[in-house]
C-alpha cells in the first residue's frame, strides 16, 4: 500500500469531494481514463495524485485499486470585498488537502470498475 499527499490546493473541498467518491474502489487505470476527460478542476487535481501514489509504490496502473481516496478541508483564505456605504462583505477562499491510497488488487476480485 502506498499513499500520496497533496496539501493546500486552493480548491473547494465539497466540490473536489464530488469527484472523490466516483472513484473510490476503482481499478486505478480505470480512474485515470475516467479522470482524464471530466471536466473539473477537481479531476485535473485527484489524476496528479492518484498518478504519485502509483509513483511512490512503483506499482503498475492495471494492478491497482484505489483503496480510499479522502479530501480534507484545509485552512480558509479570508477577504473583504467593498459595499456600499463604507462596508465590506467577506469572501472566504477554501483550501484543500487531497489524501489517496492505492494498493494491489488480486486478479479474482478485480471486475470491470469497482472491485467486489
Amino acid at each position: 500500500m502506498s499513499r500520496a499527499i497533496l496539501r493546500y490546493i486552493r480548491l473547494s473541498p465539497t466540490k473536489a469531494r464530488l469527484i472523490a467518491r466516483e472513484i473510490q474502489g476503482m481499478n486505478a487505470e480505470l480512474a485515470l481514463a475516467t479522470l482524464e476527460f471530466t471536466p473539473n478542476k477537481a479531476a485535473k487535481v485527484i489524476y496528479k495524485v492518484i498518478a504519485s501514489a502509483i509513483a511512490n509504490g512503483n506499482y503498475d496502473a492495471q494492478n491497482v485499486i484505489i483503496k480510499s481516496c479522502r479530501v480534507d478541508a484545509g485552512p480558509v483564505l479570508r477577504r473583504m470585498t467593498p459595499k456600499a456605504r463604507g462596508r465590506g462583505a467577506p469572501i472566504r477562499k477554501p483550501t484543500s488537502h487531497v489524501i489517496v491510497e492505492v494498493s494491489e488488487a488480486k486478479e479474482d476480485k478485480v471486475k470491470k470498475g469497482k472491485v467486489k
